[in-house]
C-alpha cells in the first residue's frame, strides 16, 4: 500500500445465525422499545427492502388481553393496507417464543419528536400532516376500524416526510360494536375524548375526530390545550372548554379546533364534515400534496371501498399473512383466567370506576415531553377488562 493512501475497506462480515430472521430478514439497530415489544431496523435478504420488525416475547407477562391486541392490530393494518398514509404490515411470523410483525419502515421518525425540536409547526406545515391524518382517518372509518389512540408518538414520517398512522393495537373493529357503539375506555388520557373514559357507549369516529382536534392544536402551538397532572381537574378543563389559542393561529384553524374540542359528541365536527372546510381544502405547491388530495377525494366518494375485499378477518386469516410459515402456535391454545389490574391513584378511580391497567412507562421524561403529554398520568395507557 502506497503511503498515504486510505486502507482497503474491511472484508464484509458474514452473515450470523444471531443476526438473521428465520433467514429472511439482516436484523439491524434497535429503533425503540416499549414495555411488551421492541421495533428493531432490518432488511429482506429476498429484495433488500428495509423493513421495521416489531419483537413480542411470548411470556407469562403477555396476558390475554395483550394477546387480543397484537391480534387486533394485525387485522386492522391489513384492512387498511392501501392507504399512502397508513403504515403497512409485511407479514406475521412466530416461533415458540416470539411474535414477529414485519412492517413498513418509516425512516423519519415520529412526528412528535419533530414538534419537540421545533416548539411548533408552520400554518402550512400543520395543515399538510393534518390532512394526511385525516385522509388517513377517514379511510380508516369507511373500513369499519376506529383507532382509538391517535397521537403524535403514533403518527410516524416516511424518508419523504409523508404522515404514516401506526400501532393499530387500541383500535377498533366492527365486530367490537355493541349496540352500533363501543364500550371499551382505552388511549391515552391527553389526547382522549371525554366520553371515550364514561361508562356509556361512544362512537369511534368521533372520538378520534376529538383526538384530531388535540392533535392540530399540538402542531400548531406546541403544547397540549388541556394538561394538568390530576386527570379530575383535567377533565373538568375538558367540559368546560378551558383553553386559549395563541395569537398566531388564524381565524380558520381556530374554528376547525373549537368545533372538533367539543365536549359533546352529537354537535362535535365529524371527520367529513373537516374535509369539506376551505382552510382543510387548501393545495400546498407539492406535487406528492396534490397526489395526496386527489386520493383523499377517491376516497371520500367511495371508490376504493372494496379495493382490498375488506372482510373480517379471522385467526386463519391472520395466519395467511405469513409466507408458508405455520402461525398455528401464534398463541398457546389453553384457557388461562384473565388477570385485571387496578390502579392505587385515587383520581383516576374518580374518573375511572370500573377497573383499568395502568400500562408502566419511563420515569425519566424531559420538561419537553411532559408538555406534550408524555408525563406519568397523561401517557398511561387505560385498557378496560
Amino acid at each position: 500500500m502506497e503511503p498515504g493512501a486510505a486502507p482497503p475497506p474491511p472484508p464484509p462480515q458474514p452473515q450470523t445465525a444471531s443476526t438473521l430472521l428465520l433467514n429472511k430478514y439482516q436484523m439491524g439497530r434497535l429503533l425503540g422499545r416499549g414495555s411488551f415489544a421492541k421495533v428493531h431496523q432490518a432488511r429482506s435478504i429476498a429484495d433488500g427492502t428495509v423493513v421495521a420488525v416489531k419483537i413480542i416475547k411470548k411470556d407469562k407477562s403477555l396476558n390475554p388481553a395483550m394477546e387480543s391486541l397484537i391480534v387486533r392490530e394485525v387485522a386492522a393494518m391489513h384492512r387498511l393496507q392501501h392507504h399512502p398514509n397508513v403504515l403497512k404490515i409485511h407479514e406475521v411470523m412466530a416461533t415458540k417464543s416470539k411474535i414477529y410483525l414485519v412492517m413498513e419502515y418509516a425512516s423519519g421518525g415520529e412526528l412528535f419528536a419533530k414538534v419537540l425540536r421545533r416548539g411548533r409547526l408552520t400554518e402550512s406545515a400543520a395543515r399538510r400532516y393534518f390532512q394526511q391524518l385525516v385522509s388517513a382517518l377517514h379511510f380508516c372509518h369507511q373500513n369499519g376500524v376506529a383507532h382509538r389512540d391517535v397521537k403524535p408518538q403514533n403518527l410516524l414520517l416516511d424518508l419523504n416526510g409523508n404522515l404514516k398512522v401506526s400501532d393499530f393495537g387500541l383500535s377498533a373493529l366492527p365486530e367490537q360494536l355493541k349496540d352500533g357503539l363501543l364500550h371499551t375506555a382505552c388511549g391515552t388520557p391527553a389526547y382522549t375524548a371525554p366520553e371515550v373514559v364514561c361508562r356509556r357507549g361512544y362512537d369511534g369516529a368521533k372520538a378520534d375526530a376529538w383526538s384530531c382536534g388535540v392533535i392540530l392544536y399540538v402542531l400548531l402551538a406546541g403544547y397540549l390545550p388541556f394538561d394538568d397532572s390530576n386527570l379530575v381537574t383535567m377533565y373538568k378543563k375538558i367540559q368546560k372548554r378551558e383553553y386559549k389559542f395563541p395569537s398566531w393561529i388564524s381565524r380558520q384553524a381556530r374554528s376547525i379546533i373549537f368545533q372538533l374540542l367539543d365536549p359533546n359528541p352529537n354537535t362535535r365536527m365529524s371527520i367529513e364534515a373537516v374535509m369539506d372546510q376551505s382552510w382543510f381544502k387548501k393545495l400546498l405547491q407539492l406535487k406528492q400534496e396534490q397526489d395526496s388530495n386527489s386520493f383523499l377525494e377517491t376516497i371520500k366518494d367511495g371508490k376504493l371501498d372494496n379495493v382490498s375485499g375488506m372482510v373480517p378477518l379471522n385467526a386463519f386469516d391472520i395466519i395467511s399473512l405469513s409466507s408458508g410459515l405455520d402461525l398455528s402456535g401464534l398463541f398457546e391454545v389453553q384457557k388461562r383466567k384473565e388477570k385485571r389490574f387496578t390502579t392505587t391513584e385515587k383520581d383516576v378511580q374518580q374518573i375511572f370506576p370500573y377497573k383499568i391497567q395502568m400500562l408502566p412507562v419511563p420515569e425519566d421524561e424531559d420538561a419537553d415531553s411532559k408538555r406534550l403529554g408524555q408525563n406519568n398520568l397523561t401517557k398511561c395507557m387505560l385498557v378496560r377488562f
